[in-house]
């Protein structure tokens, strides 16, 4: 059943379809955060060196990029709806059986399936939203959306050291692979596109255009750079200050606490600022990567608990707001119809950065012994996005040589 509406009139069903599609990205980003403060344990108990341990890292993401990719299509052909729930509940699925696991290389395998099928949610999400929100709203709508990301980390810290502690590392994974599970059904029963994209014909979408589309390329690129310094924090960021400083698994838990609670008030509140200013998006992005090296390279240079509890707020606003700007922006470079497909696309890039990451991260500490050497390493990754964030043409400026986001019907760009 589909609710035939103009997504440009504001129905209140909007609403209902953000939530769900937050709630579903919020699952997997909990399921991705959990093995920065289970890491540790999971070594210990596998047997797994520290630096290996990246390998468990880059395993999901191998799986998370693949999937972008093939899932922002899937969501234009098939329906973002059918999409979401069931990756959701087949990654929750083999987060459970990732808690099973006796073995390395069964391990790996795992936490590869988790990866696969939790990188679909994320691009039928925004095409969910791009259906129900229009373009003028959309800086807030994704800035919530993308609280996700951020509410993740702080989850997964604020419970897995605690609940090791209490029933050991498995009794994580199982717990929030079936709270997934619970959130896909609920996304299946209760998710519906709007009238419009219903009434549209279910048909492969064709990509050449984004192929061809010189503006999506720098923001994938530029995004590849941003998150290479997100995830590799939110990756290494519990056990360098374990073993590199001496902090206890619950105090690093406690700075990355924070640093994801900055996060999550700061994303909505740029996507604000955003849709105020008329939309703009592109030097925002570029100003916040910049900053984000600062925030990473300060935080480098810390040596205890104290100093790590000062920047970690800064370090959060940094490593996570340009994302809400970058999503905003896909729409409006792609248009609606192919906004699932933009996403995917983008979102493998950026996600390179994250499977990339974990494995140079544990090689530089390793080699170097040196905590400040493995944060350098991490900022230059918001460097280059600053750098390739320049280059982009937002449709609506001066700088924009290409067409605006195409319009049908009732106003609501496709």
């Amino acid at each position: 059943m589909s609710l035939a509406v103009d997504p440009a009139a504001r129905h209140p069903y909007r609403w209902v379809v953000l939530v769900l599609s937050w709630a579903a990205f919020t699952m997997t980003a909990v399921d991705r955060s959990t093995w920065g403060p289970a890491s540790v344990s999971v070594g210990e108990d596998l047997g797994v060196s520290l630096a290996g341990l990246g390998v468990f890292a880059t395993g999901y993401y191998v799986g998370y990029v693949l999937s972008n990719a093939a899932g922002g299509v899937l969501a234009d052909w098939l329906g973002p709806r059918v999409v979401l729930a069931a990756s959701l509940f087949l990654a929750g699925g083999f987060m459970v059986l990732f808690g099973e696991s006796d073995s390395v290389v069964l391990g790996i395998a795992f936490q590869a399936a988790v990866g696969v099928f939790a990188g679909c949610d994320y691009s039928a999400g925004v095409k969910l939203i791009a259906q129900w929100f229009p373009a003028r709203d959309r800086g807030f709508a994704m800035g919530l959306f993308m609280t996700a990301t951020s509410l993740g980390t702080v989850i997964a810290n604020a419970v897995v050291p605690s609940l090791i502690a209490a029933s050991g590392w498995r009794a994580s994974y199982h717990l929030f692979g079936a709270a997934s599970m619970v959130v896909a059904v609920l996304c299946f029963l209760l998710l519906r596109p709007g009238g419009h994209a219903m009434a549209a014909r279910r048909e492969r979408p064709g990509l050449r255009p984004l192929a061809r589309n010189r503006d999506l390329w720098l923001l994938g690129l530029a995004g590849f750079g941003g998150l290479w310094g997100t995830y590799g924090f939110i990756t290494w960021s519990n056990a360098l200050m374990v073993k590199g400083n001496g902090v206890s698994p619950v105090q690093a838990g406690v700075v990355v606490v924070i640093f994801g609670v900055a996060a999550i008030v700061a994303k909505p509140l740029v996507g604000v600022v955003s849709d105020l200013s008329g939309g703009r998006r592109k030097v925002p992005t570029a100003v916040v990567l910049g900053g984000f090296v600062v925030a990473l390279l300060a935080f480098g240079t810390r040596k205890d608990l104290v100093g790590f509890l000062w920047v970690a707020p800064f370090l959060g606003v940094a490593a996570y707001v340009y994302s809400p700007l970058m999503v905003a922006l896909i729409p409006r470079l792609a248009g609606v119809r192919l906004a699932g497909s933009a996403a995917g696309m983008t979102n493998a890039f950026w996600q390179l950065g994250s499977t990339i990451v974990p494995v140079v991260i544990g090689g530089v500490f390793q080699a170097t012994g040196s905590f400040f050497w493995a944060f350098a390493t991490l900022a230059a990754g918001p460097l280059l996005g600053m750098f390739l964030m320049l280059g982009v043409r937002e449709p609506g400026t001066a700088t924009a040589t290409h067409a605006p986001e195409p319009v049908a019907r009732g106003g609501e760009p496709q």
